[in-house]
C-alpha cells in the first residue's frame, strides 16, 4: 500500500516544517541528502505516494537522484514534487522533461502543499490505475484475437478436410486408391511453385498457389455423378459413353454450385476453373468447352498435369501402371494431349521431386 512519503531536504528545519504538514496524512520518512534520498527510496519503492524532493542537498544533488530513479524506473511508480523557493524557473523545463509532476514553492503554506501533495498523489494513482486497466484490456483482446484467429485457422482447416474428403468420396466412388488425392495435391504444389518462379508473369503467389492445392483434391468430384457401368467399365468407352464420361466436368460444377457460401469467393472460383476445365488441352483438343492456350485457366493446366502424370502412373480397372520414366516421356512428346510449355519446363525441373512422391 502506497500510504509514506519521502522529504528530501539538507535542512532540517525545512523538513520538520514540511513533515507537520503532511503527517496526518501519510507516514512521513526524511533524507538529508541524495545518497540516503536512493537508500530509502530503493527501499520503500512500493510503499511510497510520493517524493518531495530538493534539488540543492548534499553528497548527490537533486538531478542526479532523479536520473537514478529515471534509471531505475522508480518514476514509474511514484511521482516527484520538486521543493524551489517561488520565483526560481531556471530548472523548471529540466525537470519536467525528467517526468517531474510538479513544485512546491517556499516559503510553505499549509493548506496549499496540502493540496498539492494530495492532487498530486491521487492524479498519479488514477493514472497508475488506468494504465492497468489498458494493460488488461490490451492483453484481454489479444487473447481474443489469438482465439479469434485460432477459429480461423480451424475453420480454414475443416474446410480443406472437407474438400479432401468430397475428392476422397469422388475417388471410391471411382474405385481408385485416394492416394490419388494426396499425390495431385503434392504434385500441384511442385508444379505451382516452380511456375511461380521461373515465370512470374502468371500471377501466382503463395496464397493462390494454397488456394489452388486445397481445391485440385475437387478436381474429379463430377465423377459422383457418372453412372457405375460407365464409370467402372473395365474396357474402352464407347463414344456414348465417352460423351457420358466427359459431362464429369460440368456435373462438378453444378455440384460446387450447390454448395457455395461455405468458402471464399476465390476458392469457389478457382475450384469450379480446376472442376471444369481439368481436360482442356493447350491445342484446344480437350473438353468440354474447347479452350485453347491461355483460355484454359492456370490453375486448371496445372491441376491437370498432376492428374495425368498420377493417372499414367497408377493401376486402374482399364490398364495396368505406367512405369514412371514412361509415363515422364508419354507427357513430354504429348501422347497424353498438349500441355502449356512453360509448365513443361517446370515438370521437367520437379521430375525426380514428383517420381518420389509417387514411390512413397
Amino acid at each position: 500500500m502506497r500510504d509514506k512519503i519521502l522529504i528530501v531536504d539538507g535542512i532540517e528545519a525545512e523538513r520538520k516544517e514540511l513533515l507537520h504538514m503532511l503527517e496526518q496524512d501519510y507516514g512521513v520518512l526524511e533524507a538529508g541528502d541524495g545518497e540516503q534520498a536512493l537508500e530509502l527510496i530503493g527501499k520503500h519503492v512500493e510503499e511510497l505516494a510520493v517524493v518531495l524532493l530538493k534539488l540543492m542537498i548534499p553528497k548527490v544533488d537533486g538531478l542526479k537522484v532523479l536520473e537514478s530513479m529515471t534509471a531505475n524506473k522508480w518514476m514509474e511508480k511514484m511521482p516527484v514534487l520538486i521543493i524551489d523557493k517561488a520565483g526560481t524557473t531556471a530548472i523548471g523545463d529540466k525537470c519536467f522533461e525528467m517526468g517531474v509532476a510538479d513544485f512546491i514553492r517556499k516559503p510553505f503554506e499549509t493548506t496549499m502543499v496540502r493540496h498539492r501533495v494530495n492532487n498530486t498523489v491521487q492524479g498519479f494513482q488514477q493514472k497508475q490505475e488506468l494504465q492497468q486497466k489498458v494493460i488488461a484490456q490490451n492483453k484481454t483482446m489479444k487473447q481474443q484475437y489469438q482465439m479469434i484467429q485460432k477459429q480461423s485457422k480451424d475453420l480454414e482447416k475443416s474446410k480443406l478436410d472437407m474438400m479432401d474428403i468430397f475428392g476422397a468420396v469422388a475417388e471410391y466412388r471411382n474405385a481408385e486408391n485416394t492416394d490419388h488425392i494426396r499425390h495431385v495435391k503434392a504434385i500441384t504444389q511442385l508444379l505451382a511453385e516452380q511456375l511461380m518462379k521461373n515465370y512470374p508473369e502468371y500471377g501466382l503467389d503463395a496464397r493462390r498457389i494454397q488456394i489452388i492445392v486445397a481445391v485440385s483434391a475437387l478436381h474429379d468430384i463430377g465423377k459422383i455423378a457418372i453412372p457405375d457401368h460407365i464409370l467402372l467399365k473395365p474396357a474402352k468407352l464407347t463414344e456414348e459413353e465417352m460423351e457420358v464420361m466427359r459431362s464429369h466436368t460440368t456435373k462438378g460444377c453444378e455440384i460446387l454450385n450447390s454448395i457455395q457460401g461455405t468458402w471464399s469467393e476465390e476458392h469457389a472460383k478457382i475450384a469450379a476453373e480446376v472442376c471444369r476445365s481439368h481436360h482442356e488441352r493447350y491445342d484446344g483438343n480437350g473438353y468440354p468447352d474447347g479452350l485453347k492456350g491461355d483460355e484454359i485457366p492456370i490453375a486448371a493446366q496445372i491441376v491437370s498435369l498432376a492428374d495425368v502424370y498420377d493417372a499414367l502412373v497408377s493401376e486402374r480397372v482399364y490398364k495396368k501402371a505406367y512405369p514412371k520414366d514412361q509415363a515422364y516421356h508419354m507427357i513430354i512428346v504429348g501422347e497424353c494431349g498438349v500441355f502449356l510449355p512453360q509448365l513443361l519446363d517446370c515438370f521437367r525441373d520437379v521430375k525426380d521431386q514428383i517420381e518420389e512422391i509417387v514411390s512413397q
